[in-house]
């Protein structure tokens, strides 16, 4: 790590340190953003991604965890694959090969990231992105199986869903509630059934079916229109749209009673009113109603008012609060919440960051300068770490300013629930109609469903602890005895870029630590425990060394966009590209090293074993997000239930579990915790067979241990099951086996295409991300230069640089330039 890069690191971290200790009472929520190069991808290609892990507060980069997990999740709701990204001071970065190897098909994929710490707070602080692995070399036949599909899909949908319901629309008073005789903002947003927005129209009557106004959508189906509600009156709305029937809608009643907040921008300012009725105002006259004003569940400040009038106007100081979302709630005079109102705060940064290159046309094959420039508006330089994506339009004609970026998310889709239809359109600087748009959708999406609503409380006690590096933990107990083995030396030798040997000392639990180990990619582990006398004793039941999955929520079905004429675009000039520069299928993909091969099926995994019951995973076996999954799939009478238990259904108890056979799980000595947490250490892609058995031949095997059935586990770590010479006894007391520490990233591959030495830079120059760089930090002046080449086909290309400045700052800035001959 350079000189910069340590000074940039100092600086978060001391401007980190200082905000925490002056809001100690707050807990440390972290946030992540992920920045891939892309969002749609050829089959074969690589994924390439930068995390950005932010102080909730501030968006401050935040050096808390240092482990990030990143995934691959498939439609089906399965984790292809799973990155354990190291960070350093909230920054980190790896790649996805999306190869059939690596079990990547054509379709829609989800990117999923979390620290440990983040899950004590739910799933709102996991991030997500959705992708696509296109396949163009099949696009004749893709488009017309694709189209097939869909249009079973539609005859089942008219089937069985009426039209109708295909639109759904909403109605959000504003502040909550519709108070009688109070005049009132009514929002609404028009979806269809996979919830994009629909352009609609409507009217208002009332009860008596006379007309009281007219509304219609401005924005993404949302738009808003007033009402004054009066007292015995009921309200219902006439809706029309396009390929849709009318339908009726009627509007939540008013209440009798009740105070509400409503918000105008007014020239620059931003006007707070607060209204009710008479009858209201008298009831609360003699009592005052408080105002809070909040920023991500931080409260500002608060103002204490009597309501001496129906209608009351103050000025939002926004010069007080953070820029993004804030909650304005009032309270009655026993605290209890009335009304609530989201708004924007925007700030005007002190920081311009530039994106320039030296040509804005190029020749096939030339060398590209880019220039990047992070100052403030005094020319000074501000340091900040950014991610710059370099890829081929391939015939799409914007720069798809409207995508989730690092702005977006940071500032606003974080914070409310819901997918945001189009969330980088409120933060494009050109689009002058964006601020009033966002404030529709804090009516519509953030009504009264707010992440930051309930506040967060500091954790006395955890259940998901903060990693701050890798753990090698455990305990040793007796070897038929759950007695703890007091006072033994664990001794770890670790093999990875180097021979490290460490040593602890059994507690009076029999447990030991070795804590924030520095493991990048493979390793050897050897630990050995021997007692005082320095004689081999005990047996090892070591904890899991990164945690499980996080459960997968069954991701929405939506109609796929492949047939869109974007898209259809894009994929015809990639097959375009590749057949006129002769990139076949097999020259996409990406090369891969071959470390070991799995059994085949029906070949025997070791000559001793004599269950007759086996499942031999290969090749053809499906994926699986644990170690629990494949063995409720590969053993169709088990039951892992809540992973409380691993037990034969029929079962009263667990079943015997041996590993490798010598790590022996034994449900009457061990606790199921402990079971289910070594299991848990075994990741799917390891298992080469598993062996089971419900029979009295368990019994007769392994005698009482086995009365309730016994399972055998094989994985790719069997050859180093017995040590030398050693017996199956002293093999309790070593464990020698291979692990994966963080995930190794790959370094992006931009050749030298003005001298092309061999076939790789020739396929390597016909490709989608021409360049990308997880880390562009400018210098002390605030310069950055970076180089690369250009592809050899013509065409027009996109600079994305993403990025956060280390004041909390997130920029977004894009530029283009052309390739012709």
């Amino acid at each position: 790590m350079n000189q910069l890069l340590k000074c940039f690191f100092i600086i978060i971290v001391s401007t980190t340190s200082l905000f925490s200790q002056e809001k100690n009472t707050i807990p440390d929520i972290e946030k992540t953003y992920i920045h891939t190069d892309r969002s749609k991808y050829v089959a074969g290609e690589s994924l390439w991604y930068k995390a950005y892990t932010v102080y909730a507060y501030n968006n401050f980069l935040f050096n808390h965890s240092n482990i990030l997990y990143v995934e691959l999740i498939s439609a089906d709701s399965k984790i292809i694959t799973r990155n354990t990204t190291k960070l350093l001071g909230g920054l980190g970065h790896g790649d996805f090969e999306l190869t059939k190897a690596a079990g990547v098909k054509p379709g829609k994929y989800q990117i999923r990231a979390y620290t440990n710490w983040s899950r004590n707070f739910g799933k709102d602080f996991v991030f997500k992105k959705d992708i696509e692995v296109l396949d163009v070399f099949n696009e004749f036949t893709e488009t017309s199986s694709e189209a097939t599909a869909e249009s079973s899909e539609t005859n089942s949908t008219n089937s069985t869903t009426n039209e109708k319901e295909t639109l759904k629309v909403q109605f959000f008073p504003e502040g909550g509630s519709l108070i009688q005789d109070v005049p009132s903002v009514v929002a609404f947003k028009a979806v269809d059934l996979y919830g994009n927005p629909i352009k609609v129209q409507g009217k208002v009557f009332d009860s008596n079916n006379e007309l009281i106004t007219f509304f219609m959508s401005v924005h993404d189906g949302m738009g808003v229109f007033q009402l004054q509600p009066e007292a015995g009156k009921t309200y219902y709305t006439k809706i029309t749209a396009t390929n849709h029937n009318d339908i009726e809608v009627p509007l939540p009643a008013a209440d009798s009673k009740g105070i509400l907040l409503s918000y105008n921008d007014i020239k620059g300012r931003s006007i707070i009113t607060i209204k009710t009725n008479e009858a209201t105002r008298l009831e609360h006259a003699e009592k005052p109603i408080t105002l809070h004003y909040k920023s991500k569940g931080l409260l500002y400040f608060e103002e204490k008012l009597a309501l001496s009038n129906t209608k009351l106007l103050l000025e939002l100081p926004q010069a007080e609060l953070p820029e993004g979302i804030s909650q304005i709630t009032l309270f009655d005079s026993d605290l209890k919440p009335q009304s609530e109102r989201l708004v924007y705060v925007e700030k005007n940064e002190n920081v311009k960051v530039d994106l320039t290159t030296d040509k804005t046309t190029y020749k096939p094959n030339e060398k590209v300068t880019v220039n990047i420039t992070s100052t403030d508006n005094s020319g000074a330089a501000v340091p900040a770490s950014y991610s710059l994506a370099v890829t081929d339009l391939n015939g799409e004609k914007s720069l798809n300013n409207n995508e989730s970026n690092i702005s977006s998310y940071f500032l606003m889709e974080s914070d409310i629930k819901g997918k945001v239809y189009n969330p980088g359109y409120y933060f494009d600087a050109n689009n002058t109609a964006r601020l009033p748009h966002l404030d529709m959708l804090l009516l519509t999406q953030g009504w009264r469903d707010f992440l930051w609503k309930q506040d967060r409380k500091v954790i006395e006690n955890p259940d998901f602890k903060v990693e701050k590096g890798i753990n090698i933990s455990g305990r040793v107990k007796h070897l038929f005895f759950p007695k703890p083995s007091v006072g033994n030396t664990i001794s770890l030798t670790l093999f990875n870029k180097s021979i490290k040997t460490l040593n602890k000392i059994t507690d009076s639990l029999g447990m030991f630590n070795f804590e924030n180990l520095d493991i990048i990619g493979k390793a050897r582990v050897i630990l050995t425990t021997k007692n005082k006398r320095g004689k081999k004793n005990g047996m090892f039941v070591l904890d899991s060394i990164f945690k499980s999955p996080m459960n997968v929520s069954p991701i929405p079905k939506i109609p796929t966009i492949s047939f869109s004429p974007e898209v259809k675009q894009v994929k015809q000039n990639i097959y375009k590209k590749y057949i006129d520069f002769n990139v076949m299928p097999e020259n996409v993909l990406n090369a891969i090293e071959v470390t070991g091969k799995k059994a085949k099926a029906g070949e025997d995994i070791n000559i001793q074993s004599n269950i007759t019951n086996g499942y031999v995973v290969d090749e053809s076996s499906p994926k699986f997000a644990s170690i629990f999954e494949l063995l409720e799939y590969a053993i169709p009478t088990l039951d892992v239930g809540n992973r409380e238990v691993i037990k034969f259904s029929r079962n009263p108890a667990g079943a015997l579990i041996l590993i490798d056979q010598n790590r022996i799980l034994n449900p009457l000595v061990e606790g199921t915790d402990i079971i289910i947490s070594m299991l848990t250490d075994i990741q799917p892609e390891e298992v080469l067979k598993i062996e089971y058995d419900n029979s009295a031949v368990s019994t007769m095997m392994y005698g009482k241990e086995g009365q309730y059935g016994s399972i055998k586990i094989y994985t790719t770590h069997n050859s180093n099951s017995n040590f030398g010479n050693e017996s199956p006894k002293e093999a309790l007391q070593t464990v020698n086996k291979h692990i994966e520490g963080y995930y190794e990233g790959r370094i992006f591959y931009s050749p030298d295409l003005e001298i092309i030495a061999d076939s790789k830079d020739k396929n390597a120059s016909i490709r989608n991300t021409l360049y990308w760089n997880p880390y562009v930090h400018p210098d002390t002046t605030g310069i950055s230069e970076l180089h690369y080449y250009n592809t050899r086909v013509e065409t027009n290309v996109k600079l994305s640089l993403e990025g956060i400045t280390a004041s909390g700052i997130p920029v977004v800035v894009k530029t283009t330039y052309s390739i012709k001959k």
